[in-house]
């Protein structure tokens, strides 16, 4: 409530904008701790030596990060490449019937609960501000096209967080010796799961053990599968 006694919403911390990105870092930062271990845990069942391990470790990190990386630049970069497509499809059809696009511009308007005269004023005000803008927003949802910059800076974004999360059973792999590796895996992954979930339900309105306890299923169940499967598969 502020000084006129009028309820407020409360100013959102400086973090909020940055939730997007935080959660796509704990999502890829995941797939690494797990791919990696789930790897090594194989490896480890199988009773590779310490030098395989480390080998192993290696590659399915630069292996991991490069493939992950590169996948969602592409993804970014044909989800560019096809609403640059409905773009230009929409500025031939503003051009060659700009009434027909402001009525229906004003018909999405009346869809969202507008009497039919606000909804065709709005349609207007916006059509001159940035008719395309606007009808980029209400037929496909689109609020801004990238730019090939921000495509590129998703898939580092992605290799980079992959790289951090396979970093930890990495780590472990040079620095525990082989007797105790499988065990250090599991500890480092649970540990490493724990702490990403946390930055997953800092960066938004989660449930804390829900997100918790989902990382740990899908990092635990991995690990222990890896294991059994190098195990019994030698």
């Amino acid at each position: 409530m502020d000084e006129t006694g009028t309820d407020r919403p409360a100013p959102k911390p400086a973090w909020y904008a940055d939730a997007p990105v935080l959660r796509a870092f704990v999502v890829d930062a995941n797939d690494g701790i797990v791919a990696t271990a789930g790897l090594l845990e194989g490896f480890a069942g199988a009773g590779a030596s310490d030098s395989v391990l480390v080998l192993a470790a290696s590659a399915a990190t630069i292996a991991g990060s490069l493939s992950i990386g590169g996948a969602r630049w592409a993804e970014e970069a044909a989800e560019r490449d096809a609403e640059l497509v409905l773009a230009a499809e929409e500025a031939a059809q503003l051009a060659a019937n700009p009434d027909d696009e402001i009525a229906e511009l004003a018909a999405y308007w009346e869809g969202k609960g507008l009497t039919p005269d606000l909804a065709l004023e709005v349609a207007g005000q916006l059509s001159a501000k940035d008719a395309l803008a606007a009808q980029l927003e209400s037929e496909h949802g689109i609020d801004a096209i990238p730019t090939r910059a921000s495509t590129v800076r998703a898939g580092a974004l992605a290799a980079v967080s992959f790289l951090v999360g396979a970093v930890v059973p990495l780590l472990v792999t040079l620095l525990v010796p082989v007797t105790l590796e499988a065990w250090a895996i599991v500890g480092a992954v649970v540990l490493s799961l724990a702490l990403t979930s946390l930055v997953a339900w800092r960066s938004g309105h989660l449930s804390f053990g829900r997100v918790v306890a989902r990382a740990l299923t899908v990092g635990v169940g991995t690990v222990v599968v890896g294991y059994v499967a190098g195990h019994f598969l030698l």
